[in-house]
């Protein structure tokens, strides 16, 4: 029969465990270098906007548009995995995040705001396919273990993520050194982070995930194929909908609620008399605290249901949108401890989300629904990314932070009901 494997039969095909093992480690460096392109743009892209701008209330522009931008790159990431593997689509998704933060670079030097926005809007490819990498690492997963494969690829960007804001005043020097504005300095580490981890998935990402899990769901042998297609079979249409439902709006609204206050957060400390290095030392904590316990979210994802710690996701970020609101303006540590507990909150609901979504969609559209649920996810964050600079300038950081922790409630009805309904 004619497949994506070379012959009907497993003879052709890797040991799945041992394909699963050489993926995780190449997506794990990956993302240790895709984290470092993306929290150095994070830190210090609203200030560059404000800077060029002038204006506080536009400050939240630059998360906006790299979400956006990643919006559509989700779609093509997903349709490009859908159609020829992961590979060509996380190093393509990549590459065009270097370009971006090139443009940013280019941008700076010219002073001009509106090719600072198209470049921001481009390096949003990052964003996404950083985000869109851990599904690769569910891909080749026994259904059980999802959580912790999931898991696994995003906790790698921990090392990335904390340390790219913390190379954020030093890059600055570098910059400055070239005849660049230090503001854009992070955006040269971010260049040569996505780069590199382009060239990563190009050379090593083999087997792709996605092709041979489909070779194995393809093949005759029906242990091979039992590990990726087992839970899909349990799952009937109705649910699997419901499931896909849920599991997007747990990650659609705590990446809005995260990205809203992580955004105005680093303006909100400049304008309390905070350096660059204060502000990137509590991005730093915030990524860290978005990725370092995935292992053990996943764990218990795995162990307890995903329903439980979705319902966490809510009420760990009304706790950090209630601390954050209350925090004295010069306060690091409180500021620190808020954003930490965004970030956890964000990465209780992502892992669950993320593994409703794999347990509920069928092999054969994978890739495709998940890039759609990616853009509703960036989509999110870019309303989220717009929405706070026009609602600090309007009201205050501290209203912003205490509205976006009364609206993650909104997941326990959500995760009430579909727990009812099963």
């Amino acid at each position: 029969m004619t497949s994506t494997a070379p012959t009907g039969t497993t003879a052709s095909i890797p040991d799945p465990a041992q394909a699963q093992r050489r993926i995780l480690r190449v997506l794990v460096a990956s993302q240790v270098l895709s984290g470092a392109g993306l929290a150095a743009g994070v830190t210090v892209g609203a200030l560059l906007a404000q800077d060029m701008l002038g204006s506080t209330s536009l400050a939240g522009v630059p998360s906006a548009l790299f979400t956006a931008g990643s919006a559509l790159a989700a779609i093509a990431v997903g349709r490009i995995s859908q159609a020829r593997g992961r590979r060509p689509g996380l190093t393509t998704g990549y590459f065009t995040g270097a370009l971006g933060s090139a443009g940013v670079i280019a941008a700076a030097v010219a002073d001009n705001p509106v090719l600072l926005f198209i470049a921001l809007f481009v390096y949003g490819a990052g964003t996404a396919t950083n985000l869109q990498a851990r599904y690769a690492g569910a891909d080749l997963a026994a259904p059980g273990h999802r959580a912790r494969a999931v898991s696994t690829v995003l906790v790698a960007t921990t090392l990335g993520g904390v340390a790219g804001p913390n190379l954020a005043a030093p890059t600055g020097d570098l910059a400055e050194t070239l005849g660049i504005p230090s503001l854009a300095g992070p955006f040269i580490l971010s260049g040569l982070a996505y780069a590199l981890a382009a060239l990563a998935l190009a050379v090593w990402l083999r087997p792709d995930p996605l092709v041979m899990a489909r070779a194995l769901a393809e093949s005759k042998d029906p242990v091979a194929a039992a590990a990726t297609t087992a839970a899909d079979n349990e799952v009937d249409t109705r649910e699997g909908r419901g499931g896909v439902v849920l599991g997007a709006l747990v990650m659609v609204l705590t990446q809005l609620v995260m990205v809203a206050i992580m955004t105005m957060t680093p303006v909100h400390m400049h304008d309390h008399g905070h350096g660059t290095a204060a502000s990137g030392l509590v991005i730093a904590i915030h990524i860290g605290a978005m990725y370092l316990p995935s292992p053990l979210t996943g764990w218990l994802a795995d162990r307890y249901g995903r329903m439980k710690i979705a319902a966490a996701s809510g009420v760990t970020l009304l706790a950090s949108g209630i601390l954050a609101a209350s925090a004295p303006g010069d306060s690091v540590a409180l500021l620190a401890l808020a954003l930490a507990l965004l970030g956890l909150g964000w990465n209780f609901g992502l892992v669950s989300g993320t593994a409703i979504i794999t347990d509920t969609v069928p092999l054969a559209t994978r890739a495709k629904t998940q890039g759609l649920v990616d853009v509703s996810i960036a989509l999110a964050g870019a309303t989220g990314g717009m929405a706070s600079g026009i609602m600090v300038a309007a009201t205050s950081y501290p209203a912003l932070a205490l509205t976006g922790g009364v609206l993650s409630l909104a997941l326990l009805p959500a995760v009430a009901a579909t727990a009812y309904r099963r």
